[in-house]
């Protein structure tokens, strides 16, 4: 029975190839769309999944009271504070500090930079480290010991070779004795690294590391499984205020199933963060399946008329309407399978582009049960939900009418296609706005003023003897004719870097809860960055004559009071300095909104980031030429590593980026998916109504009031769908916008370009058929045999 059923739907559809052909077009590409949405949603929430103890790791962060308001840090917390909270806290069965550093690895004449850390030991067994060399017990037994990948492994001493107690040079100075070597962390963890070595060893000289008031450290713990997240939680709240004596700061714990996807905090709260693209995402690859089903549903609906003599003969002859919708209803699931076939296909093809886009290494993998068993769901999703009504529609024919040769009344039938195609082209909309609004928002804050001249400016890391021989390095690089100028800091221009509170100062009000930004700089970092000092001076090239100096951003200088901040005295505990120059604000951190104060010093001797001014006329090779030739003179162990600033600011944009781009995909698919429903329809009313064009054409129509007449009816329904998208675009897009400090408005303006974008492309659509049916000879048309 089964068999027949496919046999006879089989033969229906190839019957009708064009329209069939359009339905698993419509249906691939939204089957498609939706699989890649899931595969990256999959990636996502799948996140750090590959540690055993995900659900007993908590990451340790701090918020910190400044004017008012909790501000939550990350790398923040207190040398001492992790062996507080294992000692002190029933249920903790682990901590850890530890510090991210980027190190020269140097085998002969092999060197490679990897990022990695200075951990304690229990960090090894809280992440589970899976060791091919060596093993876990032994691995920090000794103070040079090192634990590093199988892939660095690999790239160190080849592949095949045994790591495990070889020797390596570690910044052309020290040597690290190999203790172990762990298996690949995959690309979807939030903490990565490629190497682990005792945190004794980072912390050698740095007595500071064991005060309270000195936050630095990423700090991680593990609790038992009987333990109560709630009560350890507001034990470790308590630890610090009641080591320092003092409120304003204290500790908390953030799950690893949250590091990912909840990682945004508002006053001190969680709010969320990648979990919002997750849950919108996922609602798009619904919508676009929806999208795709109701073309189907609409084509299928519409060539009622055809199919009702089918109906009529099927039912005379003993088929019960059950029948009738097994029967359609296998219709529906074998263009659905045949739709899902074609979506591997373009899958396979697409994938690799798709990676690009998102930046990941997303794999479709058919042997798995998660990837086979959601593509058969998504098969049976949409076969089920494009065929229900179709079915049940056409099985409800009367017999008795349709071999009579009555017409077929629709019913309601025409309603709820009218409704499907308003509701295509309202989703449509709301993309094709989306999108514009996105890239709106993006330009707005890219085209922001920095404070300073991010073009043709480049950072190199100070590593090795750039700090030794920076005089050279930079007069020569000057020399060379395609470098205006160099300088140091102690952070990248575009981060928070370091930080503090507790400051005081002549005149302005009492502000010793304000956070002020420190920036270690060279003295001509103003000039090679184009920072503008509006006030005062800068640093002289002296470094002991500026030990007592600083300079501020004009933000600080207004809180010190209406008159002039140059010559007053910034002060905390012993510490105190005379403000020499005010210098204009300037934009790091979060790009949406206002930057911290900055004190500036003279403390070339801090710094870790080298600034350098590339003169515009020569070209980026030559430029990066003549700076290699300088550094690998002064720095030769090292390997010539750079960055364009203005390349890391766009970066900061990833996330925005992302959803413009994916906003702009979908909304063309939107479209398409859309106009091939359009498309059917109109040739399907052209075929409806072949006889009264033909009589039209006799009595003297012309072929541009018949395509008008043809083309109304459908600009009507897409009208409706912008009325009712507009507000919807509308309202959800100001709540995305009101997550951003610095936004734009929405102007009238992004509307009418939207809809006159949907209504065109929907015209074009149908006056394609509506223009073929209006040129069709009128004798055709109004023959009956």
């Amino acid at each position: 029975m089964f068999r027949n059923y496919l046999k006879i739907a089989w033969r229906n559809l190839w019957k009708n190839k064009g329209y069939t052909a359009l339905n698993i077009f419509g249906l691939a590409i939204g089957i498609t769309c939706a699989s890649l949405i899931l595969l990256w949603v999959e990636d996502e929430v799948n996140y750090d999944k590959v540690f055993p103890k995900r659900d007993q790791v908590y990451y340790v962060p701090t918020n910190n009271l400044f004017e008012g308001e909790w501000r939550t840090f990350y790398e923040s917390a207190p040398g001492p504070l992790a062996k507080a909270i294992k000692d002190e806290i029933p249920g903790v069965i682990g901590s850890a500090r530890t510090v991210g550093e980027n190190l020269l690895f140097t085998v002969n004449d092999n060197g490679i930079n990897k990022n990695g850390r200075y951990v304690d030991p229990d960090f090894i067994s809280m992440f589970s480290l899976s060791f091919v060399e060596g093993d876990m017990a032994n691995a920090f037994k000794d103070f040079d010991a090192i634990v590093i990948s199988k892939k660095l492994a690999t790239q160190l001493f080849g592949q095949g070779t045994k790591a495990l107690g070889k020797v390596i040079k570690v910044n052309n100075e020290s040597n690290y004795r190999v203790t172990g070597v762990f298996e690949d962390l995959p690309n979807n963890v939030t903490i990565k690294f490629d190497w682990v070595a005792p945190f004794e060893r980072f912390a050698v000289g740095k007595d500071w590391m064991n005060d309270y008031q000195n936050g630095f450290a990423d700090t991680f713990v593990e609790l038992t499984p009987e333990a109560d997240f709630e009560t350890v939680n507001a034990k470790v709240e308590k630890i610090i205020p009641s080591k320092t004596g003092k409120e304003g700061k204290y500790a908390f714990l953030h799950p690893m199933k949250d590091w990912h996807l909840r990682s945004g905090f508002e006053n001190g709260k969680k709010v969320g963060g990648q979990i919002t693209y997750v849950r919108l995402f996922s609602l798009i690859a619904i919508i676009i399946l929806l999208i795709a089903c109701i073309n189907f549903m609409n084509l299928s609906t519409a060539s009622s008329e055809k199919r009702a003599k089918e109906v009529g003969v099927r039912k005379v002859l003993g088929s019960n309407k059950n029948r009738l919708i097994i029967q359609f209803m296998a219709e529906a699931l074998l263009t659905a399978t045949m739709a899902t076939i074609v979506s591997v296909l373009l899958l396979v093809l697409l994938l690799p582009m798709f990676n690009t886009l998102v930046q990941k290494q997303i794999e479709l993998n058919f042997f798995s049960y998660i990837h086979l068993f959601s593509l058969l769901g998504i098969n049976l999703i949409c076969g089920v939900l494009a065929g229900w009504y179709p079915a049940f529609y056409l099985s409800s024919f009367k017999p008795i009418k349709i071999i009579k040769g009555v017409k077929v009344k629709e019913g309601s039938a025409p309603i709820i296609r009218k409704s499907l195609v308003v509701a295509q082209f309202t989703v449509s909309i709301v993309f094709i706005i989306s999108t514009i609004i996105v890239y709106q928002q993006i330009e707005h804050v890219k085209s922001r003023d920095m404070g300073y001249d991010r073009e043709n400016l480049i950072q190199l890391p100070v590593n090795g003897n750039v700090l030794k021989d920076f005089t050279p390095i930079k007069q020569e690089m000057i020399a060379s004719g395609t470098v205006e100028n160099v300088a140091l800091l102690n952070t990248s221009i575009l981060s928070g870097g370091s930080n503090s509170s507790g400051w005081e100062w002549q005149g302005g009000k009492d502000t010793k809860g304000v956070l002020i930004s420190h920036r270690f700089i060279s003295s001509d970092f103003f000039d090679t960055t184009g920072l503008e000092i509006i006030e005062g001076h800068g640093f002289s090239d002296k470094v002991a004559l500026d030990s007592t100096n600083v300079l501020i951003t004009q933000s600080l200088a207004k809180l010190m009071g209406d008159e002039s901040a140059v010559g007053k005295t910034i002060h905390r505990d012993e510490d105190a300095y005379t403000v020499i120059g005010v210098v204009k604000d300037f934009l790091y951190g979060n790009m949406y909104k206002t930057s911290d104060p900055v004190m500036f010093f003279n403390y070339p001797q801090y710094t870790y980031n080298m600034y350098v001014r590339a003169k515009s006329g020569y070209t980026m090779t030559s430029i990066l030429a003549s700076m290699e030739k300088v550094m690998k003179k002064y720095n030769p162990a090292f390997p010539f590593e750079y960055e364009f600033v203005d390349e890391a600011f766009s970066s900061k944009f990833k996330s925005e980026k992302l959803v413009g781009s994916l906003s702009k995909i979908f909304a063309l698919l939107a479209i398409v998916i859309s106009c091939l429903g359009l498309f059917g329809l109109s040739t399907f009313t052209a075929e409806q109504r072949r006889k009264e064009i033909g009589i039209r054409k006799v009595l003297g129509a012309s072929v541009a009031k018949i395509s008008q007449m043809l083309s109304m009816d459908f600009a009507k329904l897409v009208l409706l769908g912008l009325l009712i998208g507009f507000p919807l675009a509308y309202f959800s897009m100001e709540n995305w916008l009101e997550g951003f400090a610095y936004r734009i408005e929405i102007q009238w303006w992004v509307f009418a370009l939207a809809g006159i974008i949907a209504l065109g492309i929907a015209l074009l659509t149908v006056s394609f058929q509506s223009i073929r049916a209006a040129l069709t000879n009128p004798v055709k048309s109004l023959r009956t045999e």
